[in-house]
């Protein structure tokens, strides 16, 4: 899986004043639990839920803020952290800007050194009430599927097709692309309808591209957009998920401007789907991603790294 750089949410307006800049650590362990404190009495939101960090004090760069108040808040040392999103957020009190980052790697168990209850959680089962307004939609990036399945009928058939999505659904495939740009719209009707079906058996998020109908995304789980579609539109779609193919860093920062969940990046390497154009290459396609503002998943297209 890519990890994507800083996203910039929809900034919120109307507190005076300055906005406070906020450092939050996403703490996520190697089984995929990420680490919630529930904010003490005497504080704003007292006994709200949130994801721990602080005020940046004067001089400091996000890196520095959130490996002190992870020290003093838990008394745990940052080994790794990744910048992940950017979200402003008015609350009656304050105007705030939170750069949150995932921290992958930490010496030390967290303890509560503030007083603070703290939950490990994973994200598609969080019981925790109430969560501050501006860690709920970070709960929806963290539930996002760190890969996906695109449909290819049209070289392999129908029925070999389905029989391969059946495998890769109980082999734990969660999100699938229907892609199938040259099928007949009535054979195209009864394949959505039979990978929906699958999908929803599996618990899998089902994605219809853009060139297919409108009246397709809004019977699955949302759309995946097009490059094409991605430079004309001027809205994100009011879908629960929304994705973009990208070709170059123009498209990746409108797909972030959009607020799109995910994107595909490429191609990496030349490839038949993409005639007489150079890929981007595995250096380039790394230094796009740690500057995107896409906040779940960037993939590559178009080529596959060597195993090691």
């Amino acid at each position: 899986m890519a990890t994507a750089g800083p996203a910039l949410s929809r900034t919120a307006r109307g507190v005076a004043g300055p906005i406070v800049e906020v450092a939050v650590g996403v703490l996520i362990r190697p089984d995929g639990a990420v680490l919630f404190g529930q904010r003490p009495a005497g504080k704003p939101y007292a006994g709200w839920w949130e994801f721990p960090g602080g005020k940046l004090e004067p001089g400091e760069s996000v890196e520095q803020a959130l490996v002190r108040e992870l020290h003093e808040e838990l008394g745990i040392r940052v080994s790794e952290s990744r910048p992940w999103v950017v979200r402003e957020h008015v609350y009656p009190h304050a105007h705030v800007r939170l750069h949150f980052q995932r921290i992958v790697s930490w010496s030390g168990e967290p303890q509560a050194h503030e007083g603070q209850a703290l939950a490990w959680r994973h994200p598609s089962a969080i019981d925790l009430a109430p969560l501050l307004p501006a860690a709920i939609p970070v709960i929806g990036w963290l539930r996002l599927p760190d890969r996906i399945g695109i449909s290819c009928a049209a070289g392999i058939g129908v029925e070999r097709l389905l029989e391969r999505l059946r495998g890769r659904l109980v082999q734990g495939l969660r999100a699938v692309q229907l892609r199938e740009p040259a099928m007949e719209p009535a054979r195209f009707d009864a394949l959505f309808r039979e990978v929906r079906r699958l999908c929803a058996r599996h618990g899998a998020r089902l994605i219809v591209n853009s060139g297919h109908p409108e009246s397709y995304w809004h019977a699955c789980d949302g759309v995946h957009l097009r490059s094409r579609d991605l430079r004309s539109i001027v809205s994100r779609p009011g879908l629960p998920v929304v994705g973009a193919s990208c070709h170059d860093a123009h498209e990746l920062a409108l797909a972030g401007e959009l607020g799109v969940d995910f994107a595909l990046l490429g191609p990496v390497k030349a490839t038949p789907s993409h005639p007489g154009a150079g890929g981007l290459g595995w250096s380039v396609f790394e230094r796009l991603v740690r500057a995107s503002r896409v906040p779940g998943l960037v993939a590559p297209t178009g080529g596959k790294r060597k195993a090691a």
